[in-house]
């Protein structure tokens, strides 16, 4: 998957695309935005309350959000149910968290700049989901930065 969306990448910055280019390392899909988690044993609790079923991931086509590029991901059932279940249990753990539709996908290119419209290429390529984990966002540089915690 990752090569589909980098293709996906290259073939924008063919197209005269700039912006901040997300690093493989940070590529990932949030499924509840937390912000400033104050309780991370609490959040992880909860994750691992919350059995990650088989689901498949499939890139489907770009979108954006603003300035920012992203790649969706199909709807699939057993991932609406799972993203419903972590929500719920957030909720019932008084765990607060963006309440926004959850909307599938993977960000790209951040403050995209762009001449005209662009047509980006996407293979739909598939992908098995192996963990969900709570992660942790800086910004070093100008630029975003994930670690798990």
């Amino acid at each position: 998957m990752i090569r589909a969306l980098r293709a996906c990448v290259r073939d924008l910055e063919a197209q005269g695309a700039q912006g901040s280019i997300v690093p493989d390392a940070n590529l990932h899909m949030t499924l509840a935005f937390i912000g400033d988690a104050e309780r991370p044993d609490q959040v992880r609790a909860v994750l691992q309350k919350i059995p990650l079923p088989k689901i498949r991931l499939t890139l489907s086509k770009t979108g954006y959000f603003g300035d920012l590029l992203w790649a969706g991901i199909k709807a699939d059932p057993s991932l609406h149910a799972y993203v419903s279940a972590l929500r719920e249990a957030l909720a019932e753990a008084d765990i607060p968290f963006d309440k926004k539709p959850f909307v599938p996908h993977i960000t790209l290119i951040r403050r995209l700049r762009a001449p005209g419209s662009l047509c980006p290429r996407l293979d739909q390529e598939e992908m098995e989901a192996s963990k969900a984990a709570l992660m942790c966002s800086s910004f070093t540089g100008g630029k975003v930065q994930y670690q798990e915690i």
